[in-house]
């Protein structure tokens, strides 16, 4: 039987990138005391206010069908809340979609096609490449240093800018380094993209989860308001990314663009997920305090325990709810480490190839179990680094 080619170009860029972490699920799951340290998934609820709304909403029958934008009510918080970063926002710049992951998708199927190019930061978040290729584009790799702090600098995005360029896809605060842009980086970004006339899709899921610095977008530029697009949830912010409640800020032409692409794929967001993100929006809880509070206490954990072991070496984030640890010092690159980790200790993290070839040397840590868990996890990752060195030591 034929396929399309679409399923070529996906090939390895879906769930194998999380082998480590579904192989460490499947071990807790048959009953290995397994410390999971891999995906961003809070390990606070959201908040009884929302799901209260949640249940009242679908109990009066907001359970039917919705419009391809959106239902108006999460509409209109969305253009509250954009509108006080940038006055000119209206209904016709927002589009409602469930997830961050989902408006991402679509608005790259809006923006690039066959023979076009995507310029990501590498390291970059594990989907990223899935979702540029799934268009039949190119994804091209921007590198983002560790002795930057992994910052993008616009003299690297210029030298990676090709004929065939037309997205920078730019993520800040950033997956899975932390790094958080300011916005004098930016706007030196914005200014490359001006000249080569390109989109700036800003994927800013993490923008509450500030631990360092303050945030800064694109979006925010009046000069660069005519290209930028911002893609976001309340899957991070407010602890639910179940609910799969997401959206997209855009020109008011490229919406109306986009709106056939969205209406095709799934026509309209949940009416009762809608009222919950609206209530959610306007009514803060206080769970991304209470996130940023734990997260930064946990990184400051990492970050003491894992400088005195052998070979590790952490990179405090600036937002977010991971850190990154190069692990080269220990002879075992990020992949090896993380497989040797799971199978030796019995701590699951993510390997950094999964997040680009400048993450190679790397693992992802999560920042969202608790203290005692996190405390212990790092006791297993360094005796497994002082191992690894005495077998280094004796191959030399």
């Amino acid at each position: 039987m034929r396929y399309a080619s679409i399923t070529d170009r996906l090939a390895r860029l879906g769930s194998e990138k999380w082998a480590v972490h579904v192989e460490g699920r499947r071990r807790k799951a048959a009953g290995r005391p397994i410390i999971e340290l891999t995906i961003g998934e809070p390990d606070l609820p959201p908040h009884e206010r929302l799901i209260a709304e949640a249940t009242r909403a679908m109990a009066a029958g907001r359970h039917r069908y919705s419009n391809g934008r959106g239902e108006q009510v999460v509409v209109d918080a969305l253009v509250r809340k954009y509108a006080s970063r940038r006055p000119d926002v209206a209904s016709d710049n927002v589009l409602c979609f469930p997830g961050t992951q989902t408006a991402l998708f679509a608005v790259m199927l809006g923006l690039v096609e066959t023979g076009d190019a995507v310029l990501v930061g590498d390291p970059l978040y594990a989907t990223y490449e899935g979702v540029v290729r799934a268009t039949g584009a190119e994804m091209i790799p921007v590198p983002l240093r560790p002795e930057k702090g992994f910052h993008m600098q616009a003299a690297d995005l210029e030298r990676a800018i090709t004929p065939q360029s037309r997205v920078l896809l730019l993520n800040t605060p950033h997956n899975p380094t932390g790094a958080v842009l300011t916005a004098e980086e930016i706007a030196a970004i914005g200014e490359v993209c001006r000249r080569h006339d390109l989109w700036i899709v800003s994927d800013e899921v993490y923008e509450e989860l500030i631990l360092e610095g303050s945030f800064a977008s694109p979006f925010d530029d009046p000069a660069l308001a005519e290209r930028t697009i911002v893609c976001s949830s309340i899957s991070k912010s407010h602890a639910a990314p179940g609910f799969r409640s997401g959206w997209a800020i855009g020109p008011a032409e490229f919406c109306a663009r986009l709106l056939a692409v969205s209406e095709t794929m799934l026509f309209g967001q949940q009416p009762f997920i809608a009222d919950m993100t609206a209530h959610a929006l306007d009514n803060p809880v206080g769970t991304s305090a209470l996130m940023r509070t734990a997260y930064r206490r946990r990184a400051g954990l990492i970050c003491t325990m894992l400088a005195q072991a052998p070979g590790l070496m952490p990179f405090p984030p600036e937002a977010g709810m991971f850190i990154v640890v190069d692990v080269s010092g220990t002879g075992m690159g990020g992949e090896d480490f993380a497989w040797a980790l799971l199978n030796e200790e019995e701590v699951a993290v993510m390997p950094g190839s999964a997040f680009g070839a400048e993450a190679r040397d790397f693992i992802r840590i999560s920042l969202t179990v608790p203290d005692d868990r996190i405390e212990e996890a790092c006791r297993r990752m360094a005796a497994l680094a002082a191992r690894s060195g005495l077998r280094k030591a004796r191959r030399a």
